[in-house]
This record gives structure tokens, C-alpha cells and sequence, in this order.
């Protein structure tokens, strides 16, 4: 596979805690507009990974590049001020703020227009309109979710991290995601997704890593991820 035309790019990276090794040399890429999922079982190391891109989590070795440009060793606000956003599986949103305001927070990492951003929000996310005036705790997850995605747009982002969208939503709310994430593919958005759910997971990406014990083990399109569904999953999830 041709390596020099990703966009974003992660070099055999290393990801230690304390002396346990939670990446060993993962190296993979995402072009513009593209979709790429990272799937694996519990412990294979994806959310360390997106933790790390984002600055929350030091690498030991390797590197992160957005655009040719490296990011790693930033401090997570300034990760935000390179193109690159995480929607955590916890949403991290402000509780006691109001939904506009968490939005308008957004906007103000990367010194957005505010006003201009929040009706493009609004457009997307009908129900965050209605309920702009209320504080963050009180929506559903669902809601929360949406308002998540809604934040991590107001930074106008170069690349979205999806950690686990999906998890623990009611079975409607799972489909209004997944609805949501389709428009955004088919914006051209690039995006990494973490997603248990490997068939939403298939429905949406391009194409496919698949990390265990903090190496990659598998990677392709997800044509061939469909077709070998089954065996896939019983190496690497069982």
C-alpha cells in the first residue's frame, strides 16, 4: 500500500505504563476524506492510542503527523489547535454549562466565528437547538453524544478521533449516530474511529486496522474485512 499520500500519520509508535508495554511500534495512516476504523478487543491498545495522539498520554518512541507537520509531546489544547479533535467514549463535556455554551467553547480553542459555526451545528443537530439553553446533565447520552460530535466540529477540524460513539446508547440514538457519522463521510470528513461495533464499524470505513496486545495485526479495506467477517473475529477477538 502506498504510505506517502496519508494525511495523518502514526510511526511505530511506543506507549509505555510504568514498565508495561501498551503500544509496540504501531504505525498506520488515514488519507483526506477518508474513514479508517481501529478495532481490536478490550486491551488492545485503541484508546491508548487516540489518548496519545491527543496529547493526553506521552509516546516513548515513534512519532504523530498531521500534514507532514509532527504533534507529538503537545499538550492536548494545542493538539485541538492543529486540526485534530478527539469525541471521547465519556463525551467530557462542562455538566453545570449550558449546551450553547459548550458548543461556543469549542469554537474558541481554534478562535473560530462562533455565531457562524453554532447555526452550522444547529442545522446538523435540530434537537441541540431546541435544547440550547439547558445544562449539559441534563440531556440523555444520546443527546450528549450528539452534543460531543457538535463541540468537536465547532473546532473545525482536520481530522476527528471517534472513541467508542456507539457505547452504551439506546438502540435509537445508536442509528442517529451512526446516521449523523454517514453525513459526515459523505462530507468528506476524515475521520478515526474506534467502534466495538464492528458491523457500524464496517458500514462506515474505507478501511480497517486491527490492533491485539498493542500491535497491528491486520489492516486492509473493508471489503476484506466483510468478506472475512467470521474468521477475523474468532483471531482476534476470541
Amino acid at each position: 500500500m502506498e504510505t506517502n499520500d496519508f494525511f495523518f500519520r502514526v510511526e511505530d509508535v511506543h506507549v509505555h505504563y510504568g514498565k508495561a508495554a501498551a503500544l509496540r511500534g504501531v504505525s498506520l495512516g488515514v488519507r483526506r476524506s477518508e474513514v479508517v476504523t481501529l478495532l481490536g478487543a478490550n486491551g488492545s491498545g485503541k484508546t491508548t492510542l487516540l489518548n496519545m495522539v491527543s496529547g493526553f498520554l506521552p509516546l516513548t518512541a515513534g512519532d504523530v503527523q498531521i500534514g507532514g507537520r509532527s504533534i507529538k509531546g503537545r499538550p492536548p489544547h494545542a493538539v485541538v489547535r492543529t486540526g485534530v479533535v478527539q469525541v471521547s467514549q465519556y463525551r467530557d463535556l462542562f455538566p453545570q454549562l449550558s449546551v450553547r455554551d459548550n458548543l461556543v467553547l469549542g469554537a474558541a480553542v481554534r478562535g473560530d466565528d462562533s455565531d457562524e459555526a453554532l447555526e452550522s451545528v444547529y442545522a446538523k443537530f435540530p434537537r441541540l437547538k431546541e435544547r440550547h439553553a439547558q445544562k449539559a446533565i441534563t440531556l440523555s447520552g444520546g443527546e450528549q453524544q450528539m452534543l460531543a460530535i457538535g463541540r468537536a466540529l465547532m473546532t473545525r477540524p482536520e481530522i476527528i478521533l471517534f472513541d467508542e460513539p456507539s457505547a452504551g446508547l439506546a438502540p435509537m440514538f445508536v442509528d442517529e449516530i451512526a446516521r449523523i457519522m454517514r453525513e459526515l463521510k459523505d462530507e468528506g470528513r476524515t475521520m478515526l474511529l474506534v467502534e466495538q461495533n464492528m458491523r457500524l464499524a464496517m458500514n462506515l470505513a474505507d478501511r480497517f486496522y486491527i490492533l491485539r496486545d498493542g500491535e497491528v495485526r491486520e489492516e486492509g479495506d473493508c471489503d476484506h474485512l466483510r468478506a472475512n467477517f467470521d474468521a477475523l473475529a474468532r483471531t482476534h477477538y476470541l
